[in-house]
């Protein structure tokens, strides 16, 4: 349950990124340019860049399996005391979460239309096969029924805990739920579990301004910060204070910064972080900051992907702390041409580009609340909470407040500011394909993009659902493929 291959998937399937001609020997061009297929490597296993993986698919059932087996394996053991009992029931619990935010994966990816119940989702396995069984794919309602089995036994037993963030507790059990049923569309229950979790983690959106009293960058007594809404990297001392790397090019977070902001990414203070995966400095998972360049997220550390043009262009704003958070400072100006490096993903103390992989954040809920309140018909509710995500992002002046005059304005506003939020999170491709429409918007690639000429997904496209991979239609007869492959 790393997230690296939905995060990988989303970013090269939309409108998150672009290629890099100084670091990429041309990894994933190919899906990047929306040639996917049921062999496709992140679809049916194979090597992504430098990371093995076994697709999306293989990789949530490998994880429901083992669950599978550890609640067979369960049966087996009978707690002797009152506190074992206790910790046998939590760690059911987990289990049983986890496994519900795997078939939450698999309906997200896989499943045509999540909002039709009667529409296919994918194989339900609720235990351990005794021979080789081959499913079918059951109807997204079978598969709901199931997921809400977990999510509510789940909640039943474990506390909410707001303390723990690398432990599956009721507030991750709660954001799973809230997002799930945003997206198969029950809107009263999206709304209620996201202001759950708002109500019980304890958590405030993290903030731009820096943690130290100060009121504007302008008083960081280690340099000067300049208002210019212009590409002009901040002084080196400037840049060191706020990146935490050890010379101005170097935005490593290896020294912490002045910033609560950039020190949630940098995994130096907790900040809005509902649930995340840890990733300690020598322990298991991928370092997501490989995901786009190979030795670190610095103009020299080989980048295969970039920022792309136009979202680069909607949080480098003036007063924006995303436009420094986001974006190391050996970006620009580099040979002449602006190559916006990724900087999201910048390393721990010791560790660069190894960050845990933050899977529900506050501001998401927020998001939720936000389309909740436009689907109710309630404008002025859902311009209220995108303030609150704006104004929090602010390092000076005033945040836009939102006005607006039309459900589809209003679901476009939530669209963009999800976009630039949650952005190389996992979101994006699910977002378009459940909202874009909605939204009177479409996948917005710039032409500098791409080497060759760039394309947009269509709204409604079939490849807004990924196909069943080779693997599983070769060894399945009773399996069905998704229209289009």
């Amino acid at each position: 349950m790393d997230g690296l291959e939905e995060i990988y998937f989303s970013a090269l399937m939309t409108d998150e990124v672009a290629q890099s001609l100084i670091g990429s020997g041309g990894q994933n061009w190919d899906l990047f340019r929306h040639f996917l297929n049921p062999a496709s490597e992140l679809v049916n296993g194979g090597d992504m860049s430098n990371l093995s993986t076994p697709g999306l698919w293989l990789k949530h059932y490998n994880i429901i399996n083992n669950i599978n087996r550890l609640l067979e394996g369960a049966k087996n053991i009978t707690p002797t005391t009152a506190a074992e009992q206790t910790q046998y029931n939590q760690i059911l619990a987990q289990a049983r979460a986890a496994r519900a935010y795997s078939y939450v994966v698999l309906e997200t990816y896989f499943s045509t239309d999540m909002k039709d119940p009667n529409a296919l989702g994918v194989m339900i396995v609720k235990d351990v096969p005794s021979v080789d069984v081959k499913l079918p794919r059951a109807k997204n309602q079978e598969v709901y029924d199931f997921i809400n089995a977990d999510l509510d036994y789940a909640r039943s037993i474990l506390p909410v805990n707001a303390t723990e963030r690398f432990r599956i507790t009721k507030l991750f059990v709660n954001a799973l739920t809230a997002r799930f049923n945003l997206y198969r569309g029950n809107i009263p229950l999206a709304k209620q579990y996201a202001q759950e979790v708002i109500n019980t983690s304890g958590l405030t959106l993290t903030q731009g301004q820096p943690n130290t009293g100060l009121n504007t960058y302008s008083n960081v007594t280690s340099g000067t910060y300049s208002t210019a809404n212009t590409p002009t990297p901040q002084s080196a001392v400037w840049n060191q204070a706020f990146f935490g790397g050890t010379t101005s090019n170097n935005g490593n977070g290896l020294l912490g910064s002045f910033n609560p902001y950039r020190n949630m990414w940098a995994d130096r203070e907790r900040g809005e972080v509902v649930f995340a995966l840890n990733r300690l400095v020598l322990g298991a998972g991928q370092a997501t900051g490989s995901l786009w360049a190979a030795n670190g997220s610095i103009v020299t550390g080989s980048p295969m992907w970039l920022w792309s043009e136009n979202l680069k262009n909607l949080f480098f704003v003036n007063g924006d702390v995303r436009k420094y958070a986001y974006m190391d400072p050996s970006s620009y100006p580099y040979l002449g041409s602006g190559y916006y490096v990724i900087d999201k993903y910048p390393g721990k103390a010791n560790a660069v580009s190894r960050n845990d992989v933050k899977l529900f954040r506050l501001s998401e809920m927020k998001f939720i609340l936000a389309e909740c309140e436009v689907a109710q018909n309630n404008l002025a509710g859902a311009e209220a909470l995108i303030q609150e995500v704006r104004t929090a992002r602010r390092i000076h002046g005033t945040a836009t407040t939102p006005a607006y005059t039309s459900n589809q304005m209003a679901y476009a506003d939530i669209l963009k500011e999800r976009r630039i939020e949650l952005a190389l999170e996992g979101h994006r491709y699910i977002d378009l394909k459940r909202l874009a429409t909605a939204a009177g918007v479409t996948m917005d690639r710039n032409v500098v993009d791409d080497e060759v000429p760039v394309t947009n997904l269509p709204n409604n496209s079939y490849k807004y659902t990924m196909p069943i991979p080779i693997r599983e239609i070769s060894a399945n007869p009773n399996i069905q493929q998704n229209p289009g492959y």
